[in-house]
């Protein structure tokens, strides 16, 4: 999958989610397959092989990893139409909430992500309002209102161990 496509992001901000707070759940892991069924140009990806290689990349250093991501979500961000936008916070959302437990550090990173994005807040929660009934969960103000400062504040609160590869 070319490393620059809106769908290669897609599936970054998936494992992105499903590895911030530290552990792969197997609920994530069956939404993430489930999204690339569904999804035309994802079903040719090789999905374990694409997600093994991001573990890899995360253990070897995982602030630089996430770091990366955010600085490649903030860099493209002007490029993505609304629609792209609103797809990539609904992955991010349902990949966060799959294994049915939100932790602090899943909704400090799912904000350095919206911080990046120009959608407001308003059309947000009007498009999702219906689809996702804690939308106000996700958008709520925060203390940080830099870049810097949101993605700082998440990786001081967190640290990561060892994510196992894929089977």
């Amino acid at each position: 999958m070319e490393e620059n496509s809106v769908n290669h992001l897609l599936l970054k901000t998936a494992f992105c989610c499903m590895a911030c707070d530290g552990e792969i759940a197997p609920e994530e892991v069956a939404l993430i397959k489930s999204i690339c069924k569904e999804t035309l140009a994802l079903r040719q990806v090789d999905l374990e092989t694409e997600i093994n290689q991001f573990i890899t990349s995360i253990n070897a250093n995982s602030k630089q990893f996430l770091s990366n991501y955010l600085k490649t979500v903030n860099q493209k961000s002007p490029d993505l139409t609304q629609q792209e936008e609103f797809d990539l916070i609904e992955i991010a959302i349902k990949v966060i909430k799959a294994d049915n437990k939100i932790e602090y550090s899943e909704i400090k990173f799912f904000k350095a992500i919206r911080y990046c994005l120009k959608v407001n807040d308003d059309r947000v929660i009007l498009h999702f309002s219906k689809s996702i009934e804690d939308i106000d969960l996700f958008l709520g103000e925060d203390i940080q209102t830099t870049f810097e400062g949101i993605t700082q504040q998440y990786f001081n609160s967190f640290s990561f161990d060892i994510l196992q590869t894929l089977k």
